[in-house]
């Protein structure tokens, strides 16, 4: 992996490590309303296309050669009718004893119309590259603007929606966006040419029989727009309901080892099974009622030859026609009825793109993190002094949880954040790094509110080694120079063996070029951990965040980590989140939380004097090991 590419993860890859994905193996993952419509066809259509406006010069000429191909290929026909006339005329004559065929002006005719036909081929084949270009082309834009997306958009959104609901966005949705959209736009265009230019080229054969072809015109549009309002709700659900199964196979996938282990093979089939089949019916339904649009519209347009046959054959007995005409009227209404189809197909195609394009745009629209502020405060001289003023926040503005907090911490103090499982430990680090704003008060660092710092610059202060480990597929060095992109091969090594972790690698095939997979389960869990802290300790950051940073080690490695902890935090402020308290009685403030307040603050030896929730916290753990 490069270097550009590590440094375009990086706030996406601190999001990760502070929030891990929720595996939810029992209960229901959706959260959409079966067979919901598209909240704005139109204005999503309107999106569309005005996003569109970047190729309009390609868009042009699509057009250009899309109605140039069209208006060639039907012109041809009644070409060829001509050299059907001809030829009866010939054999007309040749019965009265005349001439005969003039086999030299049927040729000429023929070659005229073959010309014709490989000039509109030429055509179609320049539209369909353009076309193809188009939307590959915005396709990938579409991709790229999600990938950038995704670090600008706040935490709450996806501490909101599963993983597979937001990955379903860059591969689903964006792939039936090009797909059909591919497929309607030269459709559109070439259809509605088609109707125009057919109806004028059966004007001028014969307007009776125009008159009376268009009268089965009505039932068309009936069925078309029927089929339009009943089909959308059905292709909006299909979108959103494959968002789901992507979503549950992501997440099972991940957790098959968990899966296994508590025997719950079953229970994950029965749920995947009653996601899958509201995917089959909503599928079923789109495409069901897409399906019988085309046959019937076939019967409608049969209807129509055996009209032009019946007043044809008069009209030519009259002579008010000739017998080529019949011919080439009967391929005018197939090719009249034939676009009609497949404008009522691209309408079907449109309900697809429009499904698809309003959950990308609904995507691209979310309210964003404030990157940047104006007049940002400067990241460099800082210490690592930190105050919390008067803290308030709550993940809803209707619940707060941290109410009044205030302390300050000084440059190169430990501060340790205790409490019970769910009293909101992890919560303290978000607001630290500005993952979520305090609802009121300030955090501020040498003085500064954290609000007045770009966010990105901000983040640079900070180290952090969490109990969720985020290593990417890649070599093991630049999982450890992911710390410091710059970073030479001495300072890895050396910040390697400050984790204790440059023997174990040592022994690895390949050593520091030994690549991760994609799950970097080819290494244990604590040779991980390891390599975060090996990764905190490259970065030399001014203030050094540890959640649980040594809990998926064993005891030996624990403490040797521990040492390295200790000399790593000398001069630099740190945070760290413990359950096991006897690793924080050093610390110089313990701050004891619960129930998602701090209901108690001191060292160690303050707390226990007070006999309050720390003290029975702290007692707790050797009575359990007693027991």
């Amino acid at each position: 992996m490069s270097v550009q590419t590590m440094q375009e993860r990086g706030t996406a890859a601190m999001s990760r490590e502070t929030k891990a994905p929720k595996r939810r193996m029992g209960g229901p993952m959706g959260q959409m309303a079966p067979g919901e419509k598209a909240k704005d066809f139109t204005g999503t259509l309107k999106k569309l296309v005005a996003y569109m406006g970047k190729y309009k010069i390609q868009l042009i000429f699509v057009v250009i050669f899309a109605i140039g191909g069209t208006v060639f290929d039907i012109v041809g026909p009644k070409i060829l009718g001509k050299a059907t006339t001809e030829i009866f005329n010939g054999l007309v004559s040749k019965v009265s004893g005349g001439d005969g065929m003039n086999f030299g002006k049927i040729g000429r005719i023929l070659i005229y119309t073959l010309s014709l036909y490989l000039v509109s081929a030429l055509c179609s084949f320049v539209q369909g590259y353009l076309m193809t270009g188009i939307s590959q082309r915005m396709t990938y834009r579409l991709r790229k603007e999600i990938s950038e997306k995704i670090n600008r958009i706040p935490m709450n959104y996806f501490d909101k929606r599963t993983h597979g609901e937001v990955l379903s966005r860059v591969t689903n949705d964006i792939d039936t966006l090009g797909q059909s959209l591919n497929q309607s736009a030269t459709q559109l265009i070439t259809s509605t040419t088609s109707i125009i230019g057919v109806f004028v080229m059966m004007l001028t054969i014969s307007p009776l029989m125009t008159v009376v072809t268009l009268l089965i015109l009505p039932l068309s549009v009936v069925f078309i727009s029927v089929v339009m309002k009943h089909s959308q709700k059905y292709f909006r659900g299909q979108q959103e309901y494959l968002g789901e199964v992507n979503g549950q196979v992501e997440e099972v996938y991940g957790g098959h080892s968990i899966v296994k282990a508590f025997n719950k093979e079953k229970d994950v089939l029965e749920e995947f099974e009653e996601t899958n089949n509201k995917l089959y019916d909503s599928a079923w339904k789109s495409q069901f009622i897409s399906g019988i649009m085309m046959p019937i519209m076939q019967f409608i347009g049969n209807l129509g030859y055996v009209v032009v046959v019946i007043l044809g054959g008069y009209l030519a007995a009259k002579k008010t026609i000739e017998v080529g005409d019949i011919q080439s009227f009967t391929q005018y209404v197939r090719r009249f009825t034939q676009p009609i189809q497949q404008l009522a197909q691209v309408s079907n195609l449109l309900q697809s793109t429009a499904a698809a394009s309003e959950r990308v745009f609904e995507f691209l629209e979310e309210k964003e993190e404030d990157q940047t502020v104006e007049n940002p405060v400067s990241v460099e001289g800082l210490q690592g002094n930190v105050e919390f003023d008067h803290v308030h926040f709550g993940y809803n503005e209707d619940k707060i949880i941290i109410n009044d907090f205030s302390t300050k911490v000084q440059e190169g103090r430990k501060i340790a954040i205790v409490g019970p499982t769910g009293a909101g430990k992890t919560t303290m680090i978000k607001l630290l790094m500005r993952f979520y704003d305090v609802n009121a008060g300030a955090i501020l660092v040498d003085g500064h509110d954290i609000r007045d710092f770009n966010r990105g610059e901000l983040r640079q202060m900070f180290g952090m080694v969490l109990q969720d480990t985020w290593l990417f597929h890649g070599t093991i060095r630049d999982n450890i120079r992911y710390g410091k992109l710059d970073a030479t091969e001495d300072e890895i090594i050396e910040a390697a063996k400050a984790a204790h972790v440059h023997r174990f690698v040592q022994t690895l095939p390949g050593g520091y070029d030994m690549e991760l997979n994609e799950e970097a389960n080819n290494i244990s869990q604590g040779q991980k951990q390891l390599l975060t802290i090996a990764r905190a300790i490259l970065a030399d950051p001014k203030i050094l965040i540890l959640d649980e940073a040594t809990s998926s080690v064993d005891t030996r490695t624990e403490v040797q980590i521990q040492k390295a902890m200790d000399t790593l935090m000398k001069g630099r402020t740190s945070f760290v989140i413990a359950h096991r308290l006897s690793t924080i009685r050093d610390a110089d403030l313990i701050l004891v939380m619960k129930d998602g307040d701090i209901v108690e603050q001191g060292n160690h030896e303050e707390l226990i004097r007070k006999n309050g929730f720390y003290a029975e916290l702290y007692n707790s753990q050797f009575e359990k090991a007693a027991s």
